[in-house]
C-alpha cells in the first residue's frame, strides 16, 4: 500500500473576510478537502438581515451549526431558528435566506458538501459592497457573482 506524506494542520485555510456586516472565517476549503468540503464560521451582528436576497444552490448541501445566539432561516417559506448545538440541513434546491431577530451577534458553523463554494464568492461579494461605499451595491454585479458561484436567487414573491 502506497501512502503520501501529507501535511495535517488545523484550519489549513483560515482566512476572514468581511461582506459587509457579517464576518466569515474559512477554515477547510476545497484545496484542503480534496472537493469534498467546505467550512467556515459566520458571524452575523444582532439585528441583522442577509443583506442578500433569498436563493438556492442545486449543487451542493448547505449544513448550519449554531454555536451562539439564535438565527432564523428561512427555507421554502417555513421559518427555523437554529441555535446553539442545534443543526439544520439545507438540501440541494431549497430557497432560503436567514435573519439574526435578536439582541446579540450569532456564530454559526457552516459546512459545505460538495466543496462547490469557497473563499472566492465572498471576496467577490466583499468587493462589491466596498465599491458601493456604504450605498446599495450594484444588484446586477451581485446577481452575476452569484450565478457564477452556483446560487440561483429566488424569484420575489407575488
Amino acid at each position: 500500500m502506497l501512502q503520501q506524506a501529507v501535511n495535517f494542520r488545523v484550519n489549513p485555510s483560515e482566512e476572514t473576510i468581511r461582506v459587509g456586516p457579517l464576518v466569515v472565517r474559512f477554515l477547510i476549503t476545497g484545496e484542503n478537502s480534496s472537493g469534498s468540503i467546505s467550512a467556515f464560521e459566520l458571524i452575523v451582528p444582532a439585528g441583522q438581515r442577509l443583506p442578500g436576497p433569498a436563493h438556492s444552490h442545486d449543487h451542493y448541501e448547505e449544513t448550519i451549526y449554531g454555536i451562539d445566539g439564535v438565527m432564523t432561516w428561512t427555507v421554502n417559506g417555513k421559518q427555523v431558528d437554529v441555535g446553539p448545538g442545534q443543526a439544520l440541513c439545507i438540501p440541494r434546491g431549497a430557497v432560503h435566506r436567514f435573519d439574526n431577530h435578536g439582541d446579540r451577534d450569532v456564530k454559526a458553523l457552516c459546512v459545505i458538501t460538495p466543496a462547490a463554494q469557497g473563499p472566492q464568492y465572498f471576496r467577490e461579494c466583499a468587493e462589491a459592497i466596498d465599491q458601493a461605499a456604504g450605498g446599495p451595491p450594484d444588484r446586477a454585479k451581485m446577481a452575476e457573482i452569484m450565478r457564477r458561484h452556483g446560487l440561483t436567487l429566488a424569484l420575489p414573491q407575488a
